[in-house]
């Protein structure tokens, strides 16, 4: 094989690595619950949060969280979490098909049945009932809840369910039940399809060690600190880090390359 279909043919294979790596629907809007703005290794650029009701918390930064990579921490470490319903108001763009993704991890309780809490969508849809995330995954472990729905007419149509929208926004609240307190750690809406957002890999085995550290202090026993412990600030960090689905791509065809050029 020449030298120039050597190149050509990498060329289609550089090109798919990156449509598969990066192919994300239209961002419409993202906030880092407790947190200052982030952007993660997919480039969504997650907003600070200006939400004033509830309490901001980085409890979480004493774990490492499972199942996420090591930039996106801060995004299950922090979390705003209230006493009552609190949420979130989330402006729409249009007709079609929307993904909203609530990120969660439970970094306070060591057990299940402790934290409970539904979720509804503008006022009257129930899209989670009775969520426990250690139930789902344990402790220190992301957790996202998946919500597909439709815009038509000036309506929400979730399932068998719809409901008017107003002014152009959307409503995303957390309900209080008799278990603890209602939280959440970040929040995504796409317009799109599940199939155009990167999902999270399967949660660990019950019997694989869990990728996490024991906080400081034993949650259980101490009283919740909202502020957390003193940690380096993750934000100081270089940001060519929000490349690594690129290098990860360019890295994945040099053998590629050899085999091609053998030929």
């Amino acid at each position: 094989m020449s030298q120039w279909h050597c190149i050509l043919r990498l060329s289609i294979t550089v090109l798919f690595l990156l449509g598969k790596t990066v192919g994300l629907g239209d961002i419409i809007y993202a906030v880092n619950c407790g947190g200052e703005a982030h952007t993660d290794v997919y480039g969504v650029q997650f907003q600070k949060d200006s939400n004033k009701v509830g309490t901001a918390s980085d409890f979480g930064k004493q774990l490492i969280i499972g199942r996420i990579a090591q930039q996106d921490q801060i995004l299950y470490q922090t979390e705003r979490y209230h006493t009552s319903m609190f949420g979130y108001d989330l402006p729409l763009a249009g007709d079609g098909d929307y993904l909203l993704v609530l990120k969660l991890s439970e970094v306070y309780f060591n057990a299940p049945n402790m934290k409970v809490f539904d979720i509804v969508l503008n006022g009257d849809i129930m899209v989670v009932s009775d969520l426990d995330v250690f139930e789902r995954v344990g402790r220190g472990v992301a957790h996202d809840e998946y919500i597909e729905f439709r815009v038509e007419n000036n309506k929400i149509l979730f399932q068998d369910d719809e409901s008017e929208i107003r002014a152009g926004m959307i409503r995303i609240e957390f309900i209080k039940s008799i278990r603890d307190n209602p939280k959440i750690n970040a929040i995504v809406l796409m317009k799109g399809k599940l199939s155009d957002w990167p999902q999270l890999p399967p949660p660990p085995l019950d019997n694989e060690e869990e990728d996490y550290t024991e906080p400081i202090h034993d949650a259980q026993t101490k009283r919740r600190n909202p502020s957390g412990p003193k940690v380096a600030d993750p934000y100081t960090e270089a940001d060519s880090t929000s490349l690594l689905p690129v290098f990860v791509a360019i890295g994945a065809f040099f053998p590629i390359l050899i085999c091609l050029c053998k030929l």
